[in-house]
């Protein structure tokens, strides 16, 4: 994802210890945050869940990305307050395509 992004303008920070995600929020302050739904120690609904009830992260709009393609995870992941939802394997266009959607 962060090949793709950077390829198509979208400068990137890539964090693989979830439980930094705050921590890197307030250091970046990123206007878009992509994540993975698999991850150790917390995974991408707990995140996401936890990000969109904390008023200080709430408005920083979150894509979830997952192999989970059934329609009770991407109903799950708009339940835990996530803005989009990718399926992996994603193309180019798929991946780009969404995160325009959020481009201020």
């Amino acid at each position: 994802m962060q090949s793709v992004l950077d390829q198509a303008g979208y400068p990137t920070v890539a964090i693989h210890d979830p439980t930094r995600l705050e921590q890197m929020i307030d250091i970046e302050r990123p206007w878009l945050i992509l994540m993975d739904v698999v991850m150790p120690q917390r995974n991408g609904f707990q995140a996401c869940r936890e990000l969109k009830g904390n008023a200080e992260y709430a408005r920083i709009p979150v894509v979830l990305v997952s192999s989970k393609n059934t329609e009770s995870d991407k109903f799950w992941a708009t339940q835990q307050g996530a803005d989009g939802y990718v399926v992996k394997p994603f193309t180019t266009e798929e991946l780009v395509g969404t995160v325009q959607k959020f481009v201020r």
